[in-house]
């Protein structure tokens, strides 16, 4: 047997890329189901809804009639009207369908918005707690995350006198989240306006995570978009049209950019999935889109349910979540490690949390975050799983 080749070295940049930890919790979860233990998942951002009948149909009909080849690089020109004419509808902006360029994914929209826009050494603003990915994805082209710690007076996102007040020579831009995950809160529109008056003040990019944009509950939504041009926007079919693993979504570009970002995605991706792309084009079918409002208000009822009854558990929960389908829950009642309070609340109950040490650096020992993308029924077994175990402590 020959001895092991000595590898070469791998890039530098892995070494600033945090392993996602979710990940491993998620994995010792299914270990436990697969031990033949009842396991309830509150951890993982995928809607319990999966694509309505009428995108799986549209699916089914490309493939019946082979329409499988690439795309253009920016998307069907359809979809990109859809989407276009979607903002419109919902958010009652006005989008150009030839600013719209579709995407392998959010995660393709904001690496590709990364690429175009992050030089190495550069710097980008972003909130902390916040999605952990997005920092890497700066990281991947060898720009700088700076999060920058945020609290319950702030809504957990980033406000104009912070960037004001963080602003240096090395900052490019703002990479902002509304509503956010994890802590399900959105940057009120004012404030948001002022937010990107100050970056576009600085010569400043703005991007603006949208996914989560059409699971708003309590006001109606607003796109950044209504705040300018230069304004890039991202998207997905993944979490309001309940598509996870299509891997679709688009950014909203200025119009300038068009050509130089679609140069990208010719390089970078080719394409994103035509079959998922023509199934996506049903998305926004009446049959369809009356589902999607329907189910929004099922995430909105699982939103009433729980918030109230994990704050009788006695976590803290400072600033209520108005969209996407997650609570920020202060463990420190309980806690001073709520990544060790995680791994012994699943073992002991079955109930999969995620503890904050993946969203950032500040204070994260404090805090848990719970997904209610998952069934009514399933929700209140977890509650009352968790109450008996934590008045048995």
């Amino acid at each position: 047997m020959l001895p092991p080749t000595p590898l070469p070295p791998l890039a530098a940049r892995l070494d600033r890329v945090e392993p996602f930890h979710v990940m491993e919790l998620v994995k010792h979860a299914v270990a436990l189901e697969r031990a033949g233990r009842s396991v309830i998942h509150l951890s993982i951002g995928e809607p319990d809804f999966t694509a309505p009948p009428p995108v799986v149909h549209a699916l089914q009909r490309a493939v019946d009639a082979g329409a499988t080849g690439y795309t253009g690089a920016l998307g069907l020109d359809a979809l990109r009207r859809a989407i276009a004419r979607w903002h419109g509808d919902e958010f009652g902006v006005d989008v150009d369908p030839h600013r719209v360029l579709v995407t392998a994914g959010a995660s393709g929209a904001l690496l590709l918005a990364c690429a175009g826009l992050v030089d190495p050494g550069a710097a980008v603003l972003m909130s902390d707690p916040g999605y952990p990915c997005n920092r890497h994805f700066v990281t991947a082209v060898d720009g700088v995350a700076r999060p920058l710690p945020v609290g319950a007076a702030q809504r957990f996102q980033l406000d104009a006198a912070t960037v004001r007040a963080q602003w240096a020579s090395d900052v490019r831009g703002v990479l902002l989240a509304s509503p956010s995950n994890p802590t399900g809160t959105s940057i009120a529109f004012d404030e948001l306006a002022r937010v990107v008056d100050v970056v576009r003040g600085h010569g400043g990019f703005t991007i603006v995570d949208e996914i989560y944009l059409g699971l708003t509950y309590d006001h109606a939504p607003r796109s950044a978009l209504a705040l300018g041009d230069d304004v890039v926007t991202v998207g997905s079919f993944s979490k309001f049209f309940h598509m996870t693993g299509w891997r679709l979504g688009w950014l909203v570009l200025p119009p300038a950019w068009v050509p130089a970002f679609e140069k990208l995605a010719q390089n970078l991706f080719i394409c994103a999935s035509t079959l998922a792309q023509r199934a996506a084009l049903a998305c926004f079918e009446p049959e369809a889109m009356a589902v999607y409002r329907a189910r929004r208000d099922e995430f909105r009822a699982r939103r009433d349910f729980v918030v109230p009854a994990v704050r009788e558990l006695g976590f803290g929960v400072p600033v209520a979540p108005d969209g996407a389908f997650y609570v920020w829950l202060d463990a420190s009642g309980f806690t001073d490690d709520s990544d060790r309070f995680a791994i012994e609340l699943l073992e002991a109950t079955g109930v999969a949390l995620v503890p904050g040490k993946d969203f950032g650096h500040h204070e994260p020992q404090r805090w848990l975050r719970l997904s209610y993308a998952t069934s009514m029924a399933q929700l209140r077994e977890a509650v009352e799983r968790m109450r008996r175990w934590l008045a048995a402590a």
